[in-house]
């Protein structure tokens, strides 16, 4: 990291981090805690001008070649003062064709482009590329409800990840491998585990503190001329490599592949590789119902079967879990209560929230194999087909 990168990432660290942290205490001081023109007015300006000269510097300095995890760290901070000025109305896509913050925009583009993501900061700059420094990560506020957020979605994200690593290593050895049966147990651990973390993060999150002072840094905004969506906490390959591997989701239907495509800029590189793999492969449920039914009376069906079932059921699981409490009472139940339900630029993804909710659940249905009486395609019936086999 070059001295100017560091003084950018110094100030993302401190005096950034304190800027935002005071303008969220006036706006959650307002009767409908939004952020209000005749408010926090000084405290913006510095924010935009000790951005501005720092990312100044950094352009004059031009490309120092410090590598891919340099610069992808370096775009985290860029994205981290673009995403801040979004929250604070700064910057505001709706009323703009491009984004007054020219050289933050400039050198956004220019990592951006050299690196093979999307040119903002992505929810791997919060959670799994976070570098701590004595034990504080990078955040936009001091809020303790972020840092608790934060926490618990990296905990729950790097549990997804270990559960799709068990899943592709199942791929070279077959479903009928006795070892399979082991890789399939650490499958199911590590989803439970996700379970687990997110059940304590909704006893313990505030929700007024997650949806007014929190989800707001992750709305879309304008890079040039462009807008992006929002960073998601489902932007990594892990949780799309277990939908595809388990067969429960399938590349080749037209709402998930748009899904992944929609997706695909917004995780690493070698994320991108290992999600491209999976999806050319068979899935694990299309192996068993190739050959569960030949061999139903060997002992490897039973076993190896019995707890492919019982993934498929942990990964249903979380998706309801994601869909009913984290939806439903983080954004779903505020929203309607602030009147704010057909707001334009409530949600990261960008559309209206209704548009999303129905989104959401739709994904959700498939993740769960439900029947949703051809409405749209599930496993369902194969699902139930592999239980039959067990009886």
């Amino acid at each position: 990291m070059t001295d100017k990168a560091n003084a950018l990432d110094v100030w993302i660290r401190s005096d950034f981090r304190a800027i935002n942290t005071a303008l969220e205490q006036l706006h959650f001081s307002q009767p409908d805690r939004l952020p209000n023109d005749a408010l926090g007015g000084a405290l913006k300006q510095r924010l935009v001008a000790e951005g501005t000269a720092l990312i100044s510097d950094l352009l004059e300095e031009g490309n120092t070649d410090e590598g891919f995890d340099s610069g992808f760290d370096l775009l985290g901070n860029v994205g981290f003062y673009m995403a801040a000025c979004r929250r604070h109305e700064i910057t505001e896509p709706s009323r703009e064709t491009r984004s007054p913050l020219q050289e933050a925009s400039a050198l956004a583009m220019q990592l951006g482009a050299s690196l093979g993501v999307i040119p903002r900061f992505a929810s791997s700059h919060l959670e799994t590329h976070n570098r701590a420094i004595s034990g504080v990560y990078k955040t936009f506020t001091d809020l303790d409800d972020e840092k608790l957020f934060l926490d618990y979605n990296t905990r729950s994200v790097f549990a997804f990840i270990r559960a799709s690593e068990a899943l592709r290593q199942i791929l070279p050895l077959g479903v009928s491998h006795p070892v399979t049966y082991d890789l399939l147990l650490s499958a199911k651990q590590s989803l439970e585990e996700v379970y687990a973390y997110n059940q304590e993060l909704f006893e313990k999150l505030d929700v007024d503190r997650f949806f007014y002072c929190v989800r707001p840094y992750y709305r879309p905004h304008r890079v040039g001329l462009h807008e992006y969506r929002g960073a998601n906490a489902g932007d990594f390959s892990g949780i799309n490599v277990i939908d595809l591997l388990l067969g429960l989701c399938r590349a080749d239907d037209p709402y998930y592949s748009q899904l992944l495509v929609d997706k695909f800029l917004f995780m690493r590189p070698e994320d991108q590789l290992v999600l491209r793999d999976c999806m050319r492969r068979t899935s694990l449920l299309d192996s068993f119902l190739a050959s569960a039914d030949a061999d139903k009376d060997q002992p490897w069906v039973k076993k190896n079967l019995e707890l492919f079932l019982q993934v498929c059921h942990a990964h249903g699981q979380t998706a309801l879990q994601h869909h009913e409490q984290l939806v439903n009472k983080f954004i779903e139940r505020p929203a309607d209560e602030g009147s704010l339900t057909e707001t334009k630029g409530i949600t990261a993804s960008g559309p209206p929230l209704p548009v999303l909710l129905k989104s959401l659940r739709k994904l959700c249905d498939m993740r769960c194999a439900a029947d949703v009486g051809g409405e749209f395609k599930t496993r369902h019936q194969d699902i139930e087909h592999l239980k039959g086999l067990l009886l």
